[in-house]
Order: C-alpha cells, then sequence, then structure tokens
C-alpha cells in the first residue's frame, strides 16, 4: 500500500488551518490506514510506503539526477497559468474559464522560469514504437496526433519601420504550408511572444496591453478552442513578405501560442478557415494562391485548405517562381530557396512539448542540486548525499512571487 501524500491539496488544508503538512498529512494516512483494515482489506503492510518520507523520495531525487547529468532536465522560463492566491503554477486542466479548479481562485499567463523534462528527445521513438503496440488504431492515433509530428519550414519576416524601411528585427514563422507563402497577407505573433514590445507602435500601446492582458487570463486550451471567436489587435507594424517583398501588417491575437513553433505564424486566408475568420473580421486582404483542379478559382470565395496547383506565386525580383506547380514540389522549391537566400530553412516540429514540472511550493521533495552565488551555476549533488531532506519551516506559505517557500530556509 503507497501513499501519495506530497502536493497541492495537502499543502493548501495545511494553511488554511494553521497546521503543518506533515502533521496533516500523518493522520490522513492513519485514518485511511484504520479504514481500510476496519474493511478487512488485506494489505500487506509491512510493505506501506509514503511518497513523503526520505527513505521513498531519495529514489525520486536519483531519479532526477540521471535525467539532469543527460541534460533531459532543466530550466526554462516559459509562459505558465500562474495562480496568486494559490502561489503555484497549474496545469491547463487545472484552469476552467480563467479560474482555479481549486478555490475559483483567478489565474493569468505569464513567463517564469520552470523546471523542465525533455520528453521532446524521444518524439520520434515514441512515434515508431507506436506500430509495434498492440493497442486499438484509434488509441494509436490518438497518440500520433498528441506527439503531433510535422514538417515544415521556418521562414523570415524582416520586421519595417514607419517609412517603410527594414529594421535589423526578423519574425520567424513556422509553417507546415511554404508552397502557400505568396497568399500570406499578414503575420500573427502570441500576445506573450518575446519581440512584441519592440513590435507595438505608440498609437498602438494601449490596446495591445489591453489585449495582452485579457489574453493572459485564458489558458491555452480556452485560447485554441476551434469553435470561439478568434480575436486580435493590431500591432500597429508591418512587415514585409519575403517572397513578393509587399508590406504586412502585423497582429497580435491569443489562438497562436508562444509555446508552440516560433509563437508566430505567417497568415494565409484564402487556405485557412481560422486565418480566413480572422481576416474577414478585420478586414485584411486575402489572396487565392492554391488552385484544386486547374480552373479558374475566383468563383471560390469559401477558403480552400487541400493541395493543388499554385497560381499568383511569382516574383521575378525575389527570385521565385513556383506558378504551375504541385503543392509538394512547391513547398520543397519555397524550401530550397529560403534557405539559399537566408530567409528561412527546413523544420520539423511537434505538438508535444517538454513538460513543466515545477510547483513554488513547500510541500513537495526538494530538487538535488544547488546553484552557485558566483556564476549561478547549477550543480548536482553526489548521490552519496541522498536523500536531501526537506526543512522544518514554521512559515510554508506561498511567498506569491514565484519564488519557492525554500527560500526562507536559511540552513539545511
Amino acid at each position: 500500500m503507497g501513499w501519495d501524500a506530497f502536493g497541492l491539496p495537502a499543502e493548501q488544508y495545511a494553511i488554511q488551518t494553521g497546521t503543518h503538512p506533515k502533521v496533516t498529512t500523518i493522520k490522513n494516512i492513519e485514518r485511511f490506514r484504520s479504514q481500510l483494515k476496519s474493511l478487512g482489506f488485506s494489505y500487506d503492510w509491512d510493505r506501506e510506503i509514503s511518497t513523503t518520507e526520505p527513505q521513498y523520495y531519495k529514489w525520486t531525487q536519483w531519479i532526477f539526477l540521471q535525467l539532469f547529468k543527460r541534460g533531459l532536465a532543466y530550466q526554462a522560463e516559459v509562459p505558465v497559468n500562474w495562480c496568486p492566491a494559490l502561489g503555484t503554477v497549474l496545469a491547463n486542466e487545472e484552469v476552467i474559464d480563467g479560474v482555479s479548479e481549486r478555490g475559483a481562485h483567478p489565474v493569468i499567463r505569464k513567463p517564469m522560469l520552470q523546471w523542465m523534462l525533455k520528453i521532446t528527445a524521444y518524439a520520434d521513438c515514441l512515434l515508431e514504437d507506436l506500430n509495434g503496440l498492440d493497442w486499438p488504431e484509434s488509441i494509436k492515433e490518438m497518440q500520433r496526433n498528441w506527439i503531433g509530428r510535422s514538417e515544415g519550414a521556418e521562414l523570415k519576416f524582416c520586421v519595417l519601420n514607419l517609412d517603410g524601411r527594414e529594421r535589423d528585427i526578423h519574425l520567424t514563422v513556422y509553417t507546415t504550408r511554404p508552397d502557400t507563402i505568396f497568399g500570406a497577407t499578414y503575420l500573427v505573433v502570441a500576445p506573450e511572444h518575446p519581440l512584441l514590445p519592440s513590435l507595438v507602435s505608440d498609437s498602438q500601446r494601449k490596446y495591445v496591453e489591453q489585449y495582452t492582458e485579457l489574453s493572459s487570463r485564458k489558458s491555452d486550451l480556452e485560447r485554441t478552442e476551434l469553435q470561439k471567436e478568434k480575436s486580435g489587435v493590431f500591432s500597429g507594424s508591418y512587415a514585409r513578405n519575403p517572397a513578393n517583398g509587399k508590406a504586412i501588417p502585423i497582429w497580435v491575437a491569443d489562438y497562436v501560442l508562444g509555446s508552440y513553433g516560433t509563437g508566430a505564424i505567417m497568415a494565409v486566408p484564402a487556405h485557412d478557415s481560422r486565418d480566413h475568420d480572422f481576416a474577414m473580421k478585420y478586414k485584411i486582404s486575402i489572396c487565392w494562391v492554391v488552385n484544386p483542379d486547374e480552373e479558374s478559382y475566383s468563383n471560390f470565395e469559401e477558403p480552400y485548405s487541400g493541395e493543388g496547383l499554385l497560381i499568383n506565386s511569382s516574383n521575378a525580383e525575389f527570385g521565385l517562381d513556383i506558378n504551375g506547380m504541385l503543392s509538394k514540389q512547391a513547398s520543397s522549391k519555397v524550401i530550397d530557396w529560403a534557405e539559399s537566400t537566408g530567409h528561412g530553412k527546413r523544420k520539423v516540429n511537434y505538438k508535444l512539448r517538454d513538460w513543466l514540472f515545477a510547483r513554488q511550493r513547500y510541500w513537495g521533495e526538494p530538487f538535488p542540486v544547488i546553484f552557485l552565488d558566483d556564476t549561478g551555476e547549477i550543480v548536482s549533488l553526489p548521490e552519496s548525499e541522498l536523500p536531501i531532506i526537506l526543512p522544518e519551516l514554521d512559515d510554508f506559505t506561498p511567498t506569491g512571487t514565484g519564488e519557492p517557500p525554500l527560500a526562507k530556509a536559511v540552513s539545511w
């Protein structure tokens, strides 16, 4: 019998009652044990374990060290669901309509330094090994979609200043349809994109700040809901389409996520329903570049997302002509052109993301690493020093700043 007793619920109860979580955890385990015994369940109590005991979490720490030594556990600043009231980061599934599932507290999106596990390093292995599993095909297909491997390109769009000259800033987008580059009539960046502050014009700054603040209250699941009406705000800046030299507007919209791809997309409203809805709402130009049946595409009013023959896709000045090509051939030629001209490169991407597993709370096993004061370097502790025991703290309440309560410990 095992007790998974570290975590948020135990700590929240301890904070509410003013009782140390170790005390309440031990009492709850004793109560559960008594109830199970009274029911006559025949567990081997000589093999009882608790995740809060040092002799157990010694091995949790040992596993972490193995991952850290191989570069599979690392720190990164990533957008997270931050709940100020709970003082911790929440998973998307723990956020409902902008509030925490536990306590209904407001949740915002903000970048924070977090511990990550590099599960993306195994994306291809996970995909390939699905073929050998004796699972229903529908389950395996769900797994393939979750991993979400896609092949495409990263393309660079140079940002322009107010008089139309190129600035020393490029927006890099990821696309699975480089063949449609001539149909890109605007760019969209996520509200948390790191370059956004340098893109916003003075006249639009107030509106962009209002929009990003509203977006920060939504989870990734809410933002990418296909049925929701798309919203956005103009940044006040333009970028140059590298294929035809046209200046196209840069918009900010929360249906683009900073954690997927590059956090920016080239929008092709003629050939993507989401981009089309957005363009129609905000009266952005639409340019058809893929013809499904070799006939004139001028009669089509709905977006066409399939493959076909390329039209309206040639510019001698910029050295790219894919008119009359099939989509796959055109995509390959665009990537070759981008690599030869410095406008981009071939790229494989995944929907699968590295796993964020840090909590800014007290009641959990400490990470077996130290941070050097002079350099900030992270150094792993020798395995012989495990377990690193969680120190007793009288004040284990969240700091409210994202700094963990363990920062209050003056000695270990």
